[in-house]
């Protein structure tokens, strides 16, 4: 079963489980489990703009909001930054900067609740997560059992 969900055009990390109930534990929107991804916009964003995200912004599906967002760097026409939010609907991270004028040219995964994406890891390569990671997941999804697969 795959944790979460990434559109076509979006890279990063996926988690796989044989565990029905911590996968819907993960995504559920009532566990809040924050979601962290790096994204790279066309343009720079003024404060101001990385407020309202951070207060709010209504799209077709209700009001949204980046929990926390960070400006990582700067690259000529382009901006880099870390966001975090706490749901998942359907491209919701491109939906948010288009909102507020900004289009939305990289975007990847870095982090599940506390999994994180490693660095060395290559595209289309697997890491298998071991007891406490696991343990850690359970606890975040607040299932009442612990399997070995995760």
């Amino acid at each position: 079963i795959v944790v979460g969900r990434l559109d076509v055009n979006t890279s990063g990390l996926l988690l796989f489980t044989n565990d029905g109930e911590l996968a819907h534990g993960l995504m559920h929107p009532s566990r809040e489990v924050e979601r962290e991804y790096r994204v790279r916009v066309r343009g720079s964003p003024s404060a101001a703009v990385l407020d309202q995200l951070r207060a709010g912004v209504p799209l077709e599906d209700g009001m949204a909001r980046f929990d926390r967002i960070e400006a990582d760097s700067t690259e000529g026409s382009h901006a880099w930054y870390r966001v975090c939010l706490r749901e998942g609907r359907n491209r919701e991270v491109r939906r948010l900067f288009e909102h507020v004028g900004f289009e939305v040219s990289k975007l990847t995964r870095i982090r599940y609740g506390n999994v994180v994406l490693p660095h060395d890891l290559r595209p289309i390569g697997t890491k298998r997560l071991e007891g406490p990671a696991v343990a850690d997941l359970v606890r975040l999804a607040s299932v009442s059992h612990v399997r070995p697969v995760a």
